[in-house]
């Protein structure tokens, strides 16, 4: 049975959650932006927009040390960072295209090697979604399998209600220990009507169709067109909720420093090249062609699920105007 939490009683969550030691996350005005990010109090929590960046530093910081070292006269330490220190999280006030991409990425940081970091942190963060009642002309959403009140990923999920509640349905176990926690701050629903909700421009595309044409289409004329805008700035990627590219160094001197897990990006020019010189991607038409090959099929073929979620912001950020929306479409199309 869903509940309804009124919005002062959330805000007296958050400060209660922050009290209790929480490290919680949320959309956050940072100057004319908003950005997740922690809350010293609910005075902080800012629902007005999607936020610029992703979700998914949560779960991915954009860099992080996974070791440190120093070196003496006595020889070399190595220190390990432990992921078992992580705090305890809760992301609150994410919307379905962001929260949507957490189980996308459980399956690309549990495959082959199981990657603690990332693991730990989302073993430790409990996610409350919000159903996004606007929308702009760069959400699509509903193009790739979701909606703006897609539930998926969420523990709890809030749908705003008219006179400013909100209805609260509980999704997963660690949900339901969030409300049972403070179940004071929620009462039972009432008849209040759910405000309208978004309606992106664009709306459901056959996927299968797009991926069918993909799977047959490696070498097209497409990928010069499009490429032929793209300047391989990365800007699309370290905005994506789904995109997961990382790479790992050694900083610091010879005396002390850190091995350092960070972002990266398949539309580098210097993301696949190889110390023997060789680059298999070693032109823009084949980087861009891989966003979309992985986003839409090679993911597909690996998981069963798409590495997109719709949010828009690769669109909103392209400094070249592209338009990954209207390239799904095209090829929908075809």
């Amino acid at each position: 049975m869903p509940k309804i939490i009124t919005d002062q009683n959330l805000r007296l969550l958050i400060d209660t959650l922050v009290g209790e030691g929480k490290r919680v996350i949320g959309p956050k005005a940072a100057g004319t932006l908003t950005l997740y990010e922690p809350l010293a109090s609910a005075e902080e929590l800012s629902l007005g927009e999607l936020p610029r960046r992703s979700a998914k530093e949560t779960f991915f910081p954009l860099c992080e040390n996974i070791l440190t070292y120093e070196k003496s006269s006595s020889g070399t330490t190595v220190h390990d960072i432990d992921p078992a220190r992580f705090p305890e999280t809760v992301l609150i006030g994410a919307r379905p295209c962001d929260v949507a991409a957490a189980p996308v990425l459980d399956a690309i940081f549990s495959w082959d090697f199981k990657d603690e970091f990332f693991l730990e942190r989302r073993r430790k963060t409990t996610i409350i979604g919000l159903a996004c009642t606007t929308a702009d002309d760069a959400c699509f959403c509903t193009a790739v399998g979701l909606s703006p009140a897609d539930t998926r990923g969420s523990d709890l999920f809030l749908t705003p209600l008219a006179g400013g509640s909100y209805r609260c349905d509980v999704i997963s176990d660690k949900g339901e220990a969030l409300l049972a926690a403070h179940a004071g701050l929620f009462a039972e629903t009432d008849t209040a009507e759910p405000v309208s909700l978004a309606e992106p421009q664009l709306g459901p595309l056959d996927l299968d169709r797009i991926k069918a044409w993909l799977d047959t289409h490696f070498e097209d004329p497409l990928w010069e067109e499009i490429a032929a805008r793209c300047a391989g700035c990365g800007a699309c990627a370290f905005l994506c909720p789904a995109c997961h590219c990382f790479d790992i160094s050694d900083e610091g001197s010879e005396k002390q420093g850190a091995r350092r897990k960070h972002w990266d990006a398949c539309g580098f020019g210097k993301f696949t090249y190889h110390a023997s010189g060789h680059n298999p991607r070693e032109v823009q038409p084949h980087r861009y062609r891989n966003r979309i090959m992985h986003k839409f099929k090679y993911y597909h073929d690996k998981f069963g699920q798409r590495l997109c979620t719709g949010c828009g912001r690769c669109i909103r950020a392209c400094p070249v105007g592209i338009d990954i929306a209207q390239i799904i479409d095209d090829i929908n199309r075809k």
